[in-house]
Order: C-alpha cells, then structure tokens, then sequence
C-alpha cells in the first residue's frame, strides 16, 4: 500500500484547511478523486473530497483510520472496488473488503451516520468483466439489505446502461473508464435522490 503514500499525505495536509465537520464525505478512488464540481453539484451542502486516485476498496479499508481521523460527517458516501476488479482480484475477496470497511466506519462513527455505498459502475474498458461487476454488486448489496443497518446501496450500473444493456459512451471519458461531466451528472441525480 505504500505507492499511495502521497496521496493520503495530501489528504492528511488538506485536512487542516478543509474543516472538521463536513455534511458529506465522498471516499474512494479516482472517480470520486477527479469528480472536479463536486462542491457545485451538492451546492447547499458541505462536502469534503477524499478520493485518492487509483484506489483500491482494500486500499480504502487499509487507510480508513488516517483519512477519517479528523472528521466528524453527517454522512459518508464510498465509491471503489472497480479498480480491485482490475488488478485481478475476485468479487468474494471484495465483498469481504467492504465487509471490513463496515467494521471500521462502525469503529469510527458507530451507527450514528448514514453511510452509502456507490454501486460499481459499468465502463466500456472493462465490459468483458462485466458478470464479475454484476456480481460484486450483488454480493454487496444483499448484505446491505440483510444487515437492514445504517448503509444503503446506490445502484448507478442500471442507470449508466443504454437501451441495448452496454455503457452509455456519453457518460464516459475518453479512456472509457472514467466519468465524463455528463457522467457525473448522472451519478449527482442519483446520489442526490439516495442521501436526500
């Protein structure tokens, strides 16, 4: 984990300037990290960005407690596991990884915030994994549903489907991975609608 070192430092730094009690934190990897108008697009709220790029769910869970040690939200929203699925690493074995990373929100926040899982989305660069991402989702979403506790699971694979069931290639960028504005767009109509 030690390649991401700068980028939690950044976070660390950003901390002091960023205030302590935000009403949203965005966590996960570059899709939260590059998402440039966050601030506008929840404008009413107080949002803090805690992307940190190519970020793994494992890597999330691994610097949970440095990240979050400052802040005191209203409310976390997670974006990561794509890039687990990437690297080679298996739906069960990210399952697990948010299992844990629920284990540590409780130690930090116990079940006094609300906390949202973003599914993870399609994209046409990774489309022949597309089973292992239907999959992964599942898994995560069921236990959400099973544990009925303080997570909810935002489902924003559907809505990034075209009629023909593949990636809408507005939503994307140009590497097909990550968002485009039109992307992000979409993404803050759901997440909107989800955190209320």
């Amino acid at each position: 984990m030690y390649w991401y070192e700068d980028e939690v430092k950044r976070l660390e730094r950003e901390c002091s300037y960023t205030g302590h009690e935000p009403d949203v934190i965005f966590y996960g990897s570059s899709s939260i990290r590059l998402w440039d108008q966050l601030h506008d697009d929840f404008a009413g709220l107080k949002v803090v960005n805690l992307g940190f790029g190519g970020s793994t769910l494992a890597a999330c869970v691994w610097f949970f407690e440095r990240i979050m040690m400052h802040y005191e939200p209203k409310a976390l929203v997670v974006y990561a596991g794509d890039n687990d699925l990437g690297d080679g690493r298996n739906p069960e074995e990210i399952f697990i990884f948010f299992q844990h990373l629920m284990v540590k929100a409780a130690a930090r926040y116990g079940d006094r915030i609300p906390c949202y899982f973003v599914s993870l989305k399609p994209s046409s660069s990774r489309w022949h994994m597309a089973d292992s991402f239907r999959y992964t989702n599942n898994l995560i979403e069921s236990e959400i549903i099973k544990l009925s506790g303080n997570w909810t699971f935002i489902d924003v694979f559907k809505k990034m489907l075209d009629k023909s069931g593949h990636p809408q290639k507005e939503l994307y960028a140009q590497d097909e991975l990550h968002l485009s504005r039109e992307g992000y767009l979409l993404w803050k109509e759901v997440i909107r609608h989800a955190i209320g």
